[in-house]
């Protein structure tokens, strides 16, 4: 099992990224990962980090549909592999209805279908095949210029069965996020591989695992809320959760980011405690896992969550 790094913040200026890069120039780290972000984009910031020498790997996991359309998302990812001479991989999820709503004027009706056209459009165009796909939500007649690019994997996010099986279908990556490994192994990763693949290449299976290291004076479970509470508020995320034995309320509150703790989807402990969990999820299958280490303190934290992030898989 590989281990990455994902950006632990969300960058008003890029220069607050360059430390996390050069940790994977460093480092046996085998890209830098980031969410969505909603104040910095994650592709410009990746471009720019190549436009000043520091050149690394890049994953986005996930970037959300209705902020682009496949073809500027293909666009964009390979944009970014060309910038840094590095592979990519580029996640994508539908997001919440909400966020869908406000967007689109309405959500997905069928996200699933949504996220097959999507994925196999995207896929299409950043192997350098012409895109021919009248679908439902996303209709493409276009190809991307060809240039020689390293390779650019797509990924789509996975919190369900349904949505693992769709990645296991056509996707080159499942992208997992706050959900315990014995969960990944029993459920969504056999989901995954059982599917009908219609790819040569082989799936692979991204977790990336919030934790933090037990320190004197923090409270895990202020950590966990800091880090996840507005995932919490969810209700993808609640259902996804509550599939995977974790009993959390429709709140998102204090006792849900407890429960989650407890459940091992948000990881504290010691620094060896933290490695022999994490040797969990490559026992389940897990082909690379990207621990999320909030930055700061756990003292006032509690409620509050990274400003400018989606919370949303």
């Amino acid at each position: 099992m590989k281990y990455s790094i994902l950006l632990p913040v969300v960058p008003a200026r890029p220069e607050q990224a360059v430390l996390f890069a050069n940790l994977v120039q460093w480092t046996a780290a085998e890209r830098l990962w980031q969410g969505q972000s909603l104040v910095m984009d994650s592709h410009h910031l990746a471009t720019w980090l190549a436009g000043i020498g520091v050149r690394v790997p890049m994953g986005f996991g996930v970037s959300l549909m209705p902020m682009r359309s496949p073809y500027q998302a293909a666009f964009e990812a390979r944009s970014v592999a060309l910038a840094t001479g590095h592979p990519v991989v580029a996640g994508f999820g539908p997001g919440p209805t909400s966020f869908q709503r406000a967007l689109l004027g309405r959500p997905y009706a069928r996200p699933l279908r949504a996220s097959r056209e999507y994925a196999t459009i995207v896929r299409a165009l950043v192997s350098g095949d012409d895109a021919m796909v009248e679908g439902e939500y996303f209709s493409v007649a276009a190809r991307l210029l060809k240039r020689p690019a390293p390779p650019v994997e797509v990924g789509l996010g996975v919190l369900r069965p349904k949505m693992a099986a769709l990645a296991g279908e056509v996707a080159d990556r499942a992208i997992t996020w706050l959900l315990p490994a014995d969960h990944l192994g029993e459920t969504l990763i056999p989901a995954v591989r059982g599917a009908d693949r219609k790819l040569e290449s082989p799936v692979r299976v991204t977790a990336i695992v919030p934790l933090a290291v037990e320190r004197e004076g923090r409270d895990a479970t202020a950590l966990a809320e800091a880090t996840c509470g507005n995932h919490l508020k969810a209700p993808h995320y609640q259902d996804a959760l509550r599939r995977a034995g974790v009993t959390v309320s429709d709140h998102g509150d204090a006792g849900d980011a407890a429960r989650v703790v407890d459940a091992g989807a948000f990881l504290y402990g010691s620094v060896e405690h933290l490695h022999d969990r994490l040797a969990a999820f490559a026992a389940a299958g897990v082909d690379e896992v990207v621990p999320c280490r909030r930055r700061g303190s756990a003292r006032g934290s509690r409620g509050r969550r990274r400003p400018g992030t989606a919370a949303v898989r």
